[in-house]
């Protein structure tokens, strides 16, 4: 093979290969490496997109209840278990319909775009307060808080997430187990 040949590729196949590497370093940036779901910015961008283009669009915020206890009882394996499983119901609710990320900490979120496509608020909470299997069972419980873009007076996401948080520091209000939008 010709040498000239090999020395114009090369700069063109490192090129590729960090072309890749980038491209790979975006992707795992938009995915929280623990759960799978998106980050805050990966699902930010999408979730805004979502929200002005569908009318019928929900927000949903989700914190667990208690979970400090539950990492300071049992060990941060287990605390990551919770979070996993509570990631998996999340997803699995949303479906084809929406997204779900993990903001961070034990604090979560969504958006479906028609919310007759799910199982309805009080199935995500029946799911997210199943208790899971770590070597013993943990009880696990969540509240949720919700905003349907109808409700607001432009489609903004920030407005949203502020509705959607102040239905879930109302369901804690409320006690344990609860969901409020």
């Amino acid at each position: 093979m010709d040498t000239h040949v090999i020395a114009a590729g090369l700069p063109a196949l490192g090129w590729a290969l960090h072309g890749g590497l980038l491209t790979r370093r975006l992707s795992t940036a938009r995915r929280d490496p623990l759960t799978g779901l998106h980050t805050r910015a990966g699902w930010t961008t999408r979730a805004e997109r979502l929200l002005a283009k569908h009318p019928d669009a929900l927000v949903v915020l989700v914190d667990l209840d208690d979970f400090k206890a539950i990492n300071d009882t049992h060990g941060h394996a287990a605390g990551d278990t919770v979070l996993v499983a509570t990631a998996r119901r999340l997803a699995d609710w949303c479906g084809h319909h929406g997204i779900a990320a993990r903001l961070g900490g034990d604090e979560f979120a969504a958006i479906v775009t028609d919310p007759a496509h799910t199982t309805g608020l009080h199935a995500l909470q029946e799911a997210l307060d199943q208790p899971v299997e770590h070597g013993r069972t943990l009880p696990v419980s969540a509240s949720v808080g919700s905003c349907h873009r109808p409700d607001l007076p432009l489609p903004s996401l920030t407005d949203a997430l502020s509705a959607a948080d102040a239905a879930m520091y109302a369901a804690k209000g409320h006690g344990r187990r609860n969901t409020h939008h």
